[in-house]
């Protein structure tokens, strides 16, 4: 009995939190949030083309690599964004692929060597940091940072009955404060001129522009945000998000290009 209880709770506290964010427009997206994604084909330099979310290919491209830059990929696994990142580099770029997880890291080591030509594979290098932490490690060392950062995952939510049981309205707030702990750390270890990617596939404010508005209360003139508006994504007051009841079930997928004053 105390089990079903708690997958009601878990049910109703998720769909009344999210129905106060959403009003009226909050049944369509969940219904569309339910429906299973249909991945796309990402092949440009690869071996053999990598399925994944149309949006996760736009937000990777919003990065703008460079062929010879320097680049961190914070929260890498299962690799599919590190893919794209990858297609753009030439004979002097070095990409930094990281996630602190060793089930999650056999996972990107493995897609890594199953897509990309050998060449290529020499110049990742595959890392375990928590990327809270990373200024620890190095600092002012890239010229481009992706921060994918881990958040609650709606989508994955609505499918998962067990997390859905188990969903609480504290589980935003905790991950917002780890991902500003990631965001903070990637703007010390990004080089002043250079970019850093913010993004989450959360529909959740708290999340997404509310991390990024708590970046620029605490770390004032020392980064500012890019413009990346695209027929496919819908203006937060900062960044962008591709919402799949707007478009044909891509997404959830938000995210804000920022740049590094001093």
């Amino acid at each position: 009995m105390a089990k079903r209880k708690e997958k009601v709770e878990g049910r109703v506290l998720f769909d009344t939190y999210y129905a106060k964010l959403y009003q009226e427009r909050w049944e369509t997206l969940k219904q569309a949030l339910l429906v299973e994604k249909q991945p796309t084909a990402f092949s440009e330099t690869l071996v053999k083309p990598y399925y994944l979310d149309e949006a996760s290919i736009l937000a990777a491209k919003m990065l703008g690599v460079q062929t010879h830059d320097a680049v961190l990929d914070m929260c890498a696994a299962p690799g599919g964004k590190t893919l794209v990142l990858a297609s753009f580099l030439k004979d002097g770029g070095t990409l930094v692929s990281n996630d602190r997880s060793a089930d999650r890291r056999r996972r990107l080591k493995l897609v890594i060597a199953q897509h990309l030509e050998e060449a290529m594979q020499q110049r990742i290098t595959v890392t375990a940091h928590d990327a809270t932490k990373w200024s620890l490690y190095e600092k002012d060392a890239y010229d481009r940072v992706l921060l994918d950062a881990p958040c609650s995952s709606e989508r994955h939510v609505l499918s998962d009955p067990k997390a859905l049981a188990m969903w609480t309205p504290a589980r935003p707030k905790h991950l917002a404060v780890t991902q500003f702990a990631m965001l903070a750390s990637a703007l010390e270890a990004v080089k002043v001129g250079g970019y850093i990617l913010y993004s989450t596939c959360s529909i959740n404010p708290m999340e997404n522009e509310e991390v990024i508005e708590k970046l620029f209360a605490r770390r004032a003139g020392r980064v500012e945000c890019i413009p990346t508006d695209n027929n496919c994504t819908e203006l937060c007051s900062y960044g962008s998000i591709v919402m799949p009841d707007a478009q044909q079930g891509k997404g959830p997928l938000y995210f804000c290009l920022l740049r590094r004053l001093s």
